[in-house]
């Protein structure tokens, strides 16, 4: 079955919810659990991700986009990006601390559960409520606990569920492996973002927003598995065009404000950090969620509209 075709099968808005969600925001991986860093990466694929550079006189940033969790078998590291990591004195991601569970815990504490608030399951339907209960008892979260979370962060496990069920796993995402590469060297990993700011993204949601993006992942969420196949398969293939139709095209479409809260807002932040970069000297590698660097409102389109160069290598 082609991609085209795996996606008019699946077509499910809920699995773009789960793979976007695993390709935009680092969170993701944060919330899937604690990972190691066991697994060896294995040959390289004859094409590879894609990556962009962006120069001047005295300073080099290399652009490269990640999945958050992905299969221990997946394929992704080129001699060309093994040479420009040699090449950087720094690596930024989304967040520094990616790996760091501990220090998620207490923000999931502080911006996932509504305590003395209404209980979750008043808030949805009787349907929506058995979907819950289904999904929860998968996932293995009592369903008492969800009475005391806000919707985004149900929605995010049920996210995360079926992404670990199709085989994805947060000890294999790239970033994960980025900063246990940079760790190793001594390598200093910066952060466009806290993972306070992350939670904060979710939380700062309007409710009906949050339970809309509950309800369209409980919808269909063990359809993900294809959905995710299909995504990492034109990423790792370096295939930017089918990449933007088949994901960023489809949240623009179908997400609406969370669209703009987890893409458009965070790259013009990210083009703006990135310009002060340019200011400065040095070579640093830039790693964040695939789907930040595809379509109209990717970081590289939003440098080109201040000027800046962006080459694709």
């Amino acid at each position: 079955m082609t991609i085209i075709n795996r996606i008019k099968h699946v077509g499910s808005l809920a699995a773009r919810l789960a793979a976007g969600t695993a390709l935009g925001v680092g969170l993701f991986a944060a919330v899937a659990g604690t990972p190691s860093f066991a697994m060896a990466q294995e040959a390289a694929p004859p094409q590879g991700p894609a990556m962009w550079v962006v120069s001047d006189a005295d300073s080099t940033i290399y652009l490269f986009g990640t999945v958050h969790l992905l299969k221990p078998e997946t394929q992704w590291r080129t001699a060309e990006l093994d040479a420009a990591l040699a090449e950087a004195t720094e690596l930024w991601l989304e967040v520094p601390n990616v790996d760091d569970q501990a220090a998620a815990m207490p923000l999931i504490q502080q911006y996932g559960l509504n305590i003395g608030g209404a209980p979750l399951s008043s808030l949805l339907t009787e349907e929506e409520n058995a979907q819950l209960a289904a999904a929860a008892a998968a996932i293995g979260v009592p369903i008492a606990a969800t009475e005391v979370m806000q919707p985004w962060l149900v929605g995010l496990q049920v996210s995360v569920a079926a992404t670990v069920r199709a085989g994805y796993d947060p000890a294999s995402g790239v970033d994960t492996r980025l900063k246990a590469s940079a760790d190793e060297a001594g390598t200093p990993v910066r952060g466009f973002e806290t993972l306070e700011q992350q939670f904060r993204f979710f939380h700062d949601l309007p409710q009906e927003v949050q339970l809309e993006f509950l309800r369209q992942s409980l919808a269909t969420w063990e359809e993900a598995d294809e959905m995710l196949d299909a995504m990492v398969e034109l990423w790792a293939a370096g295939d930017v065009e089918g990449f933007e139709a088949l994901v960023v095209d489809e949240m623009q479409a179908e997400w609406g404000q969370l669209y703009d809260v987890l893409l458009v807002d965070r790259n013009a932040d990210w083009a703006g950090q990135i310009q002060t970069m340019l200011e400065g000297s040095g070579t640093a590698f830039i790693a964040v969620g695939a789907a930040h660097l595809a379509g109209d409102d990717s970081v590289q389109s939003m440098l080109e509209d201040r000027g800046v160069t962006v080459t694709r290598r």
